[in-house]
């Protein structure tokens, strides 16, 4: 940077020296010119890249999700409703004016000269408190579903968070997958590149001829191609990931990070199956509604009971100037009119019963559906990694080395390096669906059981 301030002032110094222009107006324009080649030659300041892991892709992905915000939105309009359900009854208030007579004749004045004119001289104001006593437990009843229900939306949530997050977990796998592509393509064009170098120079020697010099420069765009279309792939792939995060960042300040390999696996499937039983939301929330069933039908045969109504009466009845009343209502139960809800409620346990067994079958199929995928992942990696990677690049390197020394034809070169991408790219997406088969295994189990 000095260095370049360095030459642009000697440059214009030697401009300066040469234009004959009055001393001041030289000075000002020396001056601007000068700070217009330091801004020139400046540096722009790079953006600022957010290099997300795993783990933080995942709190950030809790906080800001607008689907789980939404949802959490739910469970607190639940605990609304335990409140509502618990609510005692109101006592009503009753108020009477009565005997109001209007229309009686007027008296004659009486000896003092006032009017015997009296409307409310026989009136009978009462007023009376009714209380409805609920028997049966039913406010208990009611508190107890509404609680069930908040526990079901708690666990739908889970089971929601939880295939979001293998959602999450595909998009970052397919962004480290692209990331690593990438880098392979890279490599790939940086070693051809090289070989191309030397092809040059032996042509210029005269060892290989025009034509296979051409061949080779044709196939460099090969390379180019394959280092563009996966930069393009891992752009979209973290396009994805954003639009999950709910971010609106550039793609150029976000990137992940995280291992892109494999590792061997050794839990049995009985132990998977005994986690999906233990953890699995939507297994629990259909456990909870069965046992908010069962609560259902017990508030159904409550409200059967009759609810015996009390009432407070206080009121005046000439000659008495007050008396206090007490009395209670009982409704006569001759019809009883909730015993289609207690059928109802009957059948929806059996109905929930039936849909936890269902949902507990599902969770056997889909962890020995996962389980299966993993291994059959694992069973084509193991000679990748021990035999294909390291034979496929001796092969390249053996061949190449022969090549430029003229050893092999150049048909020969090219196939091995063709056999070199092929096994690279095969197993990188091998490595990819192995992610992808350990994340469905942990959508299956409802944990983490594989990062």
């Amino acid at each position: 940077m000095r260095r370049l301030k360095r030459r642009a002032l000697s440059d214009f110094q030697v401009i300066f020296k040469t234009w004959k222009a009055p001393r001041e107006r030289a000075r000002s324009i020396y001056w601007i010119g000068l700070l217009a080649m330091a801004a020139h030659v400046a540096p722009a300041q790079p953006s600022s890249v957010h290099t997300y892991t795993w783990e933080q892709l995942r709190d950030e992905f809790r906080a800001t999700n607008p689907t789980l915000q939404a949802a959490r939105v739910n469970i607190d309009e639940s605990r609304a409703q335990e409140i509502t359900a618990y609510l005692r009854p109101n006592p009503e208030l009753t108020g009477t004016f009565d005997q109001m007579n209007f229309f009686a004749p007027q008296s004659p004045p009486s000896g003092n000269g006032g009017n015997s004119y009296s409307p409310f001289a026989y009136a009978l104001p009462s007023g009376s408190i009714n209380y409805l006593h609920e028997r049966g437990g039913k406010r208990e009843l009611r508190r107890d579903s509404a609680k069930q229900g908040t526990a079901i939306s708690e666990s739908q949530l889970a089971d929601q968070e939880r295939t979001l997050m293998f959602n999450l977990r595909n998009a970052f796998v397919q962004a480290l997958q692209a990331k690593s592509v990438v880098g392979v393509a890279r490599e790939n064009l940086a070693y051809f590149d090289h070989v191309l170098e030397v092809s040059r120079e032996r042509f210029q020697a005269g060892d290989i001829s025009k034509l296979d010099l051409d061949r080779l420069e044709l196939q460099r765009v090969q390379f180019v191609s394959d280092v563009q279309t996966a930069t393009v792939n891992l752009r979209t792939a973290k396009i994805q990931v954003l639009a999950l995060l709910n971010d609106r960042a550039p793609v150029e300040q976000f990137d992940v990070n995280g291992p892109f390999d494999y590792k061997e696996q050794a839990t049995p499937l009985t132990e998977f199956r005994q986690m999906a039983l233990d953890t699995r939301p939507d297994l629990k929330a259909a456990l909870q509604s069965v046992q908010k069933a069962e609560t259902d039908h017990k508030l159904a045969v409550a409200n059967g009971t009759t609810d015996p109504t009390f009432s407070i009466d206080l009121a005046r009845n000439p000659p008495i100037p007050a008396y206090l009343g007490f009395s209670m209502t009982i409704p006569l139960r001759i019809f009883d009119k909730n015993q289609g809800e207690k059928l109802r409620t009957q059948l929806d346990i059996q109905k929930n019963q039936r849909l936890r067994d269902a949902a507990e079958a599902q969770v056997f199929s889909d962890v020995d559906s996962a389980y299966a995928t993993l291994e059959s992942s694992l069973t084509l990696l193991r000679p990748y990694k021990t035999d294909y990677l390291k034979r496929a690049a001796d092969v390249r390197e053996t061949v190449s080395f022969a090549y430029q020394r003229g050893g092999v034809s150049l048909l020969d070169f090219l196939q091995a390096e063709q056999d070199y991408r092929s096994i690279q790219l095969s197993y990188l997406n091998l490595v990819g669906a192995y992610l992808t088969a350990a994340s469905q295994l942990n959508l299956a189990v409802g944990r983490e059981v594989i990062q």
